[in-house]
């Protein structure tokens, strides 16, 4: 008889026989609450900048409320165990529906940062995205993950041939998927920061991989290592404070020859248009609240994305997943898989490569089992049956 296939969901029972030998586990459990046991660990000036949003935050509030509104309905006497979280993405088999978002600056939470997140990714099974605002070059978290499928999130610089040599390293290092985030191409009105004059870039971090590409060095009056601020005061014009448009998306084509996705979209008409430059799916996002405050909750754009253009390219949903139900929820509602973004990173600040691996470890465990309480096996079986959307549903709910 062959041994059962161990799943996700075998974390639960893994706490739990530890708590034999009067172990608990060192973080909590409950992703939601991870902020606040992070809070206490990092500097208020980098706590502000991962925790704060745009404006009054009324975005990221709509985020949760939106996750909310809709509610689960389990079925009962069926056959769900094992389970598979195993799916297709882009072309790439992935262990489970679950992508570590891109999010940069991560040395203000940890000194390790990326790479600690890079070795986590890897150890769990989980593909990473690396931000353009790393504090460590494209090379070192490359090497950080090993075997780890790794892609690479652009933003996107006002010079080509910068552009193009960044983008020549990440494939050379094995980042397989562009994904060009759309919606910070300049940064909104976020007080958390303004209240402290807090913009980790002008700092020095955050601009490891601009940094250190050959490109933009030739640029450079003074070498990087004589005068850091400069160098990163010369970066911040090139990427921020002018908008890219449509037109320009060949260019990319031209220079990665592997899938391009855009994240940032949130109405269906933008999604039609990235249809029709050819690219290869887009990523459902208001950036966790970040950048408009107001906007559309991102799950409630995800549906009117997938009503539109779910049929015809691949649609991935960023904002607001802080447990395995929420990415249930996102799955049933069209999404290919979501990407998980501010859980990670206070996993992160309380224990480097541990703390990112717990999180992701208790995400895919209460996944695994939320599938399998509702009655699914496999990923492809969470569909809009499986959800119940009340007419009166909405407003705001706690952050």
């Amino acid at each position: 008889m062959a041994a059962p296939r161990r799943g996700f969901a075998d974390y639960q029972f893994e706490i739990y026989l530890k708590g034999l030998e009067d172990q608990v586990p060192p973080f909590t459990t409950d992703l939601s609450a991870l902020e606040d046991a992070a809070r206490d660990r990092i500097d208020p000036q980098p706590y502000g900048y991962v925790a704060g949003a745009a404006g009054t935050g009324a975005t990221a509030r709509a985020n949760r409320a939106a996750f909310d509104a809709h509610r689960i309905v389990p079925r009962m006497l069926r056959d769900a165990a094992p389970r598979d979280l195993r799916t297709t993405v882009l072309g790439s088999e992935l262990a489970a529906p679950v992508l570590l978002a891109p999010i940069g600056v991560q040395s203000a939470l940890h000194p390790e940062g990326e790479l600690a997140t890079a070795r986590a990714a890897e150890a769990t099974g989980i593909a990473m995205v690396l931000s353009t605002a790393s504090s460590h070059t494209i090379e070192e978290v490359a090497e950080a993950n090993g075997t780890g499928q790794r892609w690479f999130q652009l933003y996107w610089p006002h010079d080509e041939e910068v552009t193009a040599s960044i983008l020549a390293r990440a494939r050379a290092t094995g980042y397989t998927t562009l994904v060009v985030t759309l919606d910070t191409w300049q940064l909104a009105w976020r007080p958390h920061d303004l209240d402290q004059a807090y913009l980790p870039f002008l700092r020095g971090n955050g601009v490891a991989i601009p940094l250190s590409d050959p490109v933009f060095r030739s640029r450079l009056d003074r070498p990087v290592e004589e005068d850091p601020r400069a160098a990163a005061m010369q970066w911040l014009p090139i990427f921020s404070g002018t908008a890219h448009t449509w037109d320009e998306l060949g260019f990319l084509r031209e220079h990665w020859d592997g899938p391009i996705v855009l994240k940032g979209i949130l109405h269906p008409q933008d999604a039609r248009r990235a249809v029709a430059a050819g690219m290869d799916g887009v990523v459902v996002s208001n950036h966790g609240g970040r950048q408009v405050d107001g906007a559309v909750a991102a799950l409630d754009a995800l549906v009117d994305v997938v009503a539109e253009v779910g049929g015809e390219t691949e649609v991935l949903f960023d904002s607001g997943i802080r447990s395995g139900a929420d990415a249930f929820k996102a799955l049933a509602l069209g999404a290919r898989a979501v990407l998980l973004g501010r859980p990670y990173v206070y996993g992160l600040a309380l224990g480097g490569t541990d703390g990112v691996r717990h999180v992701v470890r208790s995400l895919l465990a209460d996944l695994d089992l939320t599938m399998g309480l509702v009655g699914c096996t496999r990923v492809a079986q969470i569909g809009p049956d499986t959800l119940h959307r009340p007419a009166s549903a909405g407003g705001e709910a706690r952050r």
